[in-house]
């Protein structure tokens, strides 16, 4: 299977300065461990995308936190003072440290690769494509946080039912963080089912993604959060698809998936406290394309996240090779702690959703 990997080296631009946690080498970093572990043809074809307008822009957020997040980075950037409102429109964790890249306009180029995904996937010429850089998943309409300043997952899940008008889209967040801006977007909307898998909130950023919050109006039973414990490992993912995501999907019945996350669920992170090996990304993989057999293949891959650089390529690296079932081994980077090699987390986990169950059997015949 060849699939879409959407990619251009300005993505490094995406760096909040030096000392930052999110710096912009991550993409060459990935890039180049691609090209090195497995060649192109009858693979992946890497493609370029434009950068979003605002008109973009406008499908996602408001228009004075554009304008807005647009000077103020294009002014930092060239090592100017930036307008004294920043904290109207942004959280401590998006103030850049010393210069930083052109952050804006590299947003706005993983909102372009978002754009192009669609189209490719829609228009038949790929049934699956990967945007090196996306799942910006923490910004929301008139304020950017957690590293994000546009969230290119809800613009991807508005674009699809805006332009080529779907009305089941299936969001699956596998980041280690709770997707609180996507979460927003379509707390009440019924064409979304957004299911997102994270470590526990009250241990982690940004300290929502309770099990109890399951969406609203319309769209209520459509918001699906599974807080797995700290150290939870591949099995307590595993019961997790198994016992509530693979269930949930077949009912569903989703026109495409759409699915965010990186790294950050590793146990070597170090931002993190999940306990994920290779294998276990590999394992997300898989499953993802298992369940696209439900949408004749379709999929868009969003990855960025992952702090740790020496365990970043081959987590990303794995993701993909089990969506495309490319069939490479990659090994484990970092030495399984004695304390993971069998998850002990998993009757926490079982806990854990027969409690998600408990809240959405209302909605869905599967968990009945």
């Amino acid at each position: 299977m060849t699939i879409a990997i959407l990619y251009r080296k300005e993505l490094r631009e995406y760096d909040f300065g030096p000392g930052h946690p999110f710096c912009g080498d991550r993409y060459q970093l990935f890039h180049k461990f691609l090209a090195q572990k497995l060649k192109p043809e009858g693979h992946y074809k890497i493609l370029k995308a434009d950068w979003a307008t605002d008109e973009d822009l406008m499908r996602i957020c408001q228009r004075d936190y554009i304008n807005f997040t647009k000077q103020y980075y294009s002014s930092v950037n060239l090592g100017l003072e930036g307008d004294g409102d920043f904290f109207q429109y942004h959280s401590l964790d998006n103030l850049p440290v010393g210069r930083p890249g052109k952050v804006e306009e590299a947003a706005r180029l993983v909102i372009g690769q978002a754009k192009l995904a669609a189209d490719l996937v829609q228009s038949g010429k790929y049934q699956k494509a990967v945007s090196i850089g996306g799942g910006l998943h923490h910004a929301k309409r008139a304020s950017g946080e957690g590293f994000c300043l546009y969230n290119d997952v809800a613009f991807t899940a508005i674009y699809l039912m805006e332009r080529y008008h779907l009305k089941r889209v299936l969001i699956l967040d596998t980041d280690a963080h709770d997707g609180n801006g996507t979460s927003e977007y379509f707390y009440s909307d019924p064409r979304v089912l957004f299911i997102d898998v994270h470590q526990d909130p009250r241990t982690i950023y940004p300290g929502t993604g309770f099990a109890l919050e399951i969406g609203a109006g319309e769209g209520i039973g459509k918001t699906v959060n599974i807080p797995l414990p700290a150290d939870a490992g591949n099995d307590s993912y595993k019961l997790a698809f198994e016992e509530i995501i693979e269930p949930l999907t077949a009912e569903f019945k989703p026109e495409i998936i759409i699915r965010n996350g990186g790294s950050d669920p590793h146990f070597n992170d170090g931002l993190t406290s999940l306990g994920l090996t290779v294998a276990g990304f590999e394992m997300i993989g898989q499953k993802v394309k298992e369940m696209s057999t439900l949408c004749e293949g379709k999929v868009i891959d969003l990855i960025a996240s992952g702090y740790h650089p020496g365990v970043l390529p081959y987590a990303w690296m794995a993701l993909i090779s089990g969506l495309a079932d490319f069939g490479v081994s990659i090994e484990e980077p970092s030495p399984i702690p004695a304390s993971l090699r069998t998850d002990a987390h998993l009757p926490d986990t079982q806990e854990v959703i027969d409690e998600v169950k408990s809240y959405l059997r209302d909605y869905w015949h599967c968990l009945q």
